[in-house]
């Protein structure tokens, strides 16, 4: 489907109009759909840990400019097990943007789910789902970050946010606790069920030592980047990283299925 990356410089609300409109997005997006922006806020850290507010308020933006879909909603499940999703909302300014631009924040973990079954998921051959992700034309909205157990967490990774935590949680410390157990599996099977319709990276800054703590990228990439394939968005990301996407599980074992990630090296800088 393609790679498309643009540097940012001052002005977020131009770079995402030009990525999107070059990949594509506005006829992507089916008429009359319930778009879900779904950015990773995984706790109340301030970015690049979490997806900066501006770059989804200028993806919501530009797609009820375009009427790419009826409704627009920002959703997210934070994994924090001290503070709901609201609480991350409220302290990384979402709260504010939703009431600016008049877009709906939805907490994922709480949200009505339904049961899936994939007999060849070997790490989730049942699986719960939001039942508005199911529905929905999904967005993901990452940040760019390795990880200390996934490797990197990019587009892909970031659907954990969607898993409840009624069922994945399982005693542990966070509320997606399930998914360190054979991480790179559980998050291919996770994307099996439910793999991002497109992908918006936010690659301004990016964290090259772990995913909550550490260095940022020196020099920073700059840019986002955006395109229809998660995949390959993932693979185009570890190579801002310095990663081989063919070290990283989840990416490698979605290869050819989920998306081609070696068509990462034709990215069009616009």
């Amino acid at each position: 489907m393609g790679v498309f990356y643009t540097e940012v410089g001052g002005d977020i609300g131009a770079a995402v109009e030009r990525v999107c409109s070059a990949a594509g997005l506005s006829g992507l997006v089916p008429w009359g759909a319930t778009v879900v922006v779904k950015p990773n806020l995984v706790e109340a850290i301030a970015p690049p840990v979490t997806t900066p507010v501006d770059v989804v308020e200028a993806l919501c933006r530009w797609l009820m400019d375009e009427r790419a879909g009826s409704r627009v909603v920002v959703a997210e499940g934070c994994g924090a097990k001290g503070y709901d999703t609201g609480h991350v909302f409220a302290a990384l300014g979402y709260d504010e943007m939703a009431a600016r631009i008049g877009v709906e924040l939805i907490d994922l973990n709480l949200e009505e789910t339904v049961e899936l079954q994939r007999p060849e998921c070997r790490r989730w051959p049942v699986m719960h789902l939001p039942r508005l992700v199911m529905e929905a034309f999904l967005i993901s909205v990452p940040v760019l970050k390795v990880h200390t157990l996934a490797g990197v967490t990019l587009s892909m990774k970031n659907m954990m946010g969607c898993a409840p935590p009624a069922h994945y949680q399982q005693g542990g410390h966070w509320k997606k606790a399930a998914f360190h157990r054979q991480v790179q599996e559980a998050v291919l099977d996770l994307n099996r069920y439910r793999a991002p319709d497109f992908v918006l990276l936010d690659a301004r800054e990016g964290m090259c030592e772990a995913h909550l703590w550490g260095r940022k990228c020196d020099p920073p990439p700059g840019i986002v980047a955006a395109g229809g394939d998660p995949v390959e968005m993932d693979a185009f990301g570890c190579g801002l990283l310095g990663v081989d996407w063919r070290g990283i599980g989840h990416i490698a074992m979605a290869d050819g299925e989920l998306g081609n990630a070696a068509a990462c090296g034709d990215a069009l800088r616009l």
